[in-house]
Formats: C-alpha cells, structure tokens, sequence
C-alpha cells in the first residue's frame, strides 16, 4: 500500500473550493471536502490510476460535472508515496500553482 502525502499549498486550494461550496451550497461544503480527501484513498492501492499529466504528474478525476474534482499528483515509486499537490474544480481552467 502506498503511503499518501498532501502538500500544505492544497490547503489553499481547498480554502477556496469550501469558499465557493459555501456561497453556493452551504449545507454540504464541509462534506464535499470530506468526499475529496476521502477519495485519496484509491491511490493508495492504486497509485497509477489517474490520466497522465504534464511532467510525470498523473491527475485523479473525483466526481463529475459541477460536482468534479481533479487532483494533481506524483507517484515516487522509489518510496512508494504518492505526492498530492493541487486539487481544482473540473470546471477551472487549471491549477493555481504549476
């Protein structure tokens, strides 16, 4: 089992998904994020099952449509760790670091 690590700028992002959940859902923001990080949990028994990314990153599709999310992350097989480093809304154009 590979072991999960999540950058602390991905607190960032999720500061900003909870924002927007909050003004548009506020009754479910705080389980929203929940269902993301719980998502995570795939990578642990399956560290290569997100679409191929630029620069040896991998992305992990969470959820679908207004409710989908997209994970960017790297798998250090050397260490069997998978690096979480941005989270994002399927809708935003892309990540808000690189």
């Amino acid at each position: 089992m590979s072991r999960i690590e999540i950058a602390p700028e991905v607190g960032d992002d999720f500061e900003r998904i909870f924002d927007h959940l909050a003004q548009y859902d506020p009754g479910n923001a705080a389980r929203r994020i929940g269902e993301i990080t719980q998502a995570f949990d795939v990578l642990k028994s399956n560290p290569l099952i997100g679409r191929p990314a630029p620069r040896n990153k991998r992305e992990l599709i969470i959820g679908r449509g207004s409710r989908g999310y997209v994970a960017l992350y790297r798998y250090m097989p050397e260490i069997d760790t998978v690096f979480i480093l941005a989270v994002r809304s399927q809708r935003e154009a892309g990540y808000r670091r690189s």
